[in-house]
Order: structure tokens, then sequence, then C-alpha cells
């Protein structure tokens, strides 16, 4: 198998090949299937989690992939190369390896970034008994974002009102408040939800049942694509706050980790994010997690990609030759389908892995 074979064409050949790969390397695996959807040829989709070391370790390498569903080509081929290769060979003694595989198999399988409920993963983490955070940015430009025509005058206008904010605010702006993350629209993009998503509940229950309660140490990467130079993997400090630490991330990961809420990142800032979960495991726990985002194509390619398929799922029809083309649209936007990508990613997500090794034994 070659570094291109590791990567996989659909979720149903990638969890076939994550399964396989991880029994031959002598790893347990555990199936959660998710009951609120099923796939487009009414397949069931599950998230599959593959554990290897002792039971007793102190010390955890957990990868995470598919958290924004259609990204899941990337994580999953670092994953299957991870025990294809023996990678696991490297950890330090007493270490447990904990493979997340397609954590939001919905999206992964129906080529979305959202899960079956229309809910961006990484900004569902919230503590939904309080107030949601705000993003009045995005009411100026949710319309805009999905006219009702993708096609014609409609398209044209709305475009236009797009352009209008950029010009007022400038084009980071526009990215932070269609990305930051919104609890006001449940059709729109970026939506963080109103209640925990299965995803959500199953990542929790997921670190509840393989991060033994031995653990001194974590160190955890989430693989995501669609932003940055093409084939570069940028490491984004994710805190969480008050538990993770930036200045442990760049010691473990290298000086070039990023952190959005320092305006040192490609990614906006944003709120309700995956790595809230670590909250719920043991504060002793030394923890260390990034997410490592790849570059695809460029910026508003990739927003305009994100905007068709929100369009195409909420005023659209699949099965046209328009639903088909934006739906080949966003896998292009998130999943560079080249060997030469896929040998970046690969690559790099090898050399970080064996930084978290060293960062674990350290």
């Amino acid at each position: 198998m070659t570094v291109e074979q590791y990567f996989s064409a659909t979720y149903a050949e990638a969890r076939e090949k994550f399964r396989a790969e991880a029994k031959a390397a002598g790893a347990t695996l555990t199936t959660y299937e998710n009951p609120r959807a099923k796939g487009p040829a009414g397949e069931t989709l599950t998230t599959d989690v593959a554990c290897l070391g002792p039971a007793d370790a102190d010390k955890v390498y957990l990868t995470v992939s598919g958290t924004h569903g259609v990204e899941g080509f990337c994580g999953s081929g670092a994953q299957i190369g991870h025990f294809r290769d023996r990678l696991f060979e490297a950890m330090p003694a007493g270490t447990r390896a904990v493979m997340i595989h397609a954590i939001n198999p919905y999206g992964f399988a129906w080529l979305r970034r959202v899960t079956e409920d229309n809910v961006d993963l990484n900004r569902n983490f919230q503590d939904f008994s309080k107030p949601l955070p705000e993003n009045r940015p995005y009411e100026d430009i949710h319309d805009f974002l999905i006219p009702d025509h993708w096609e014609g005058q409609g398209r044209a206008a709305a475009d236009q009102g797009i352009m209008a904010f950029q010009q007022k605010n400038g084009a980071f702006a526009f990215q932070a408040a269609m990305t930051g993350g919104q609890y006001t629209h449940p059709n729109g993009l970026f939506f963080g939800g109103q209640k925990p998503t299965w995803s959500n509940d199953t990542i929790r229950r997921i670190l509840k049942e393989h991060v033994p309660a031995t653990t001194k140490r974590l160190a955890s990467i989430d693989f995501h694509t669609g932003l940055g130079p093409m084939g570069y993997g940028e490491p984004i400090y994710i805190g969480p706050d008050g538990f993770g630490s930036e200045e442990r991330s760049r010691a473990v990961f290298g000086p070039e980790v990023t952190n959005p809420n320092s305006g040192t990142s490609t990614s906006a800032k944003v709120t309700g994010t995956v790595p809230e979960a670590f909250l719920d495991l043991p504060r002793h726990i030394e923890l260390t997690a990034i997410a490592l985002e790849y570059g695809t194509q460029p910026v508003p390619q990739v927003l305009d990609s994100l905007r068709g398929d929100h369009w195409l799922h909420a005023k659209g029809e699949l099965d046209s030759d328009l639903g088909r083309l934006l739906k080949q649209r966003i896998r292009d936007a998130f999943y560079t389908d080249t060997t030469a990508w896929k040998a970046a990613v690969y690559g790099r997500a090898a050399d970080f892995a064996l930084r978290a090794f060293r960062g674990l034994a350290a």
C-alpha cells in the first residue's frame, strides 16, 4: 500500500480501511452507531475507535478525524497510515493510542461539513444552560450567504451584498463573521446548535470509556482542512483555556504553533470547539492539544463552496446537475485528491505524531 492508498474516495472505503489496518496492527475496535442519520445509500453511519497500548497507561496519544465531516478524508488517511507504517512502535513505554475515526460520520458520508442537524460540531461544545454567544455581524450577511437562487440575478445581488460588507469591514472581518459561529439561524452556516449533537455526546463518551483513569499526560491532534497554503499543515493551539497550555503546545509541537485568539492563525477566533470536551477529564492530566489545519484552495473559494452546499441542502435539489456540481466543489475544497497533497498531508502528520511521542516522554 502506497501513501496515496492510505486515503479513500468515500466514507465507506475510509471506514473499511481504518478498521482493517487497526485490526492488523493489533488494536481493539469499538463502534458507535449514529441512530439519527443514514448515509446516501441508506447505509449505517458509525464512529469507530481504535485503541492500542496498555489499558492502565499513564500517557495517551489521541487523534480525531472527521470533526467537519468532509474534512475526514485527510485525517482518515493520516490515521490509516499511522497503523500501516506502525508509527505506534515509536510511542514511549506506557502510552495508549486512541484513534477516533469519523466523529461526524454524516458529514463525511454526505460530503458536508456539518452534522445531520446542520450543526458545526466545532461550535457545538457550549453550556446550553447559559446564554449563547452572539455574532451580530453574521446577522448582516446571512441572507447574502444563502440567496433564494444560486444562479442569476438573485445570486449576483447576494454577492454584491457580500462585497459591500468586505469593502466596509475587510475580508478577514467577513471570514470572522461567517465562520466564528452563530446560534440564531438553524439553516445557516457555522450554526452551533441549540443542544449537544450526537457527535458531541459521543466524543464525551469515548473520552470517558477509552482514556484510562491512570492517565497523567495526553497529547491530541484534531485533523482539519480548508485554510492556509496548499498542503501545509498549520498547527493551531486549541486549548481549552484553563486546561491546555499554549506554551506547552509550542514546546511539544514547535514554535510554528499559532493561536486564533492572538491573531497569528489563518483561523478566526471561535468558541464551542471540540477540545472543550477535555474539560470532562480530571484536571490533573497534562493536556497538549492542537488542530492540524491543511490548506487546499484559496479561502474565498472554500467559503463559496460552503455557501453552495448550504444553499443546496436548504433550497436546491441534490439530484440535479447543479447539485452534483456543488457537491464536487465542496469535496474539492476540503480534499485535494492529488498524490502530492496526500504525501504532504501524511508526511506532516507522521512528523507531528513523533513530536507528540517525544512530548509525552519528556
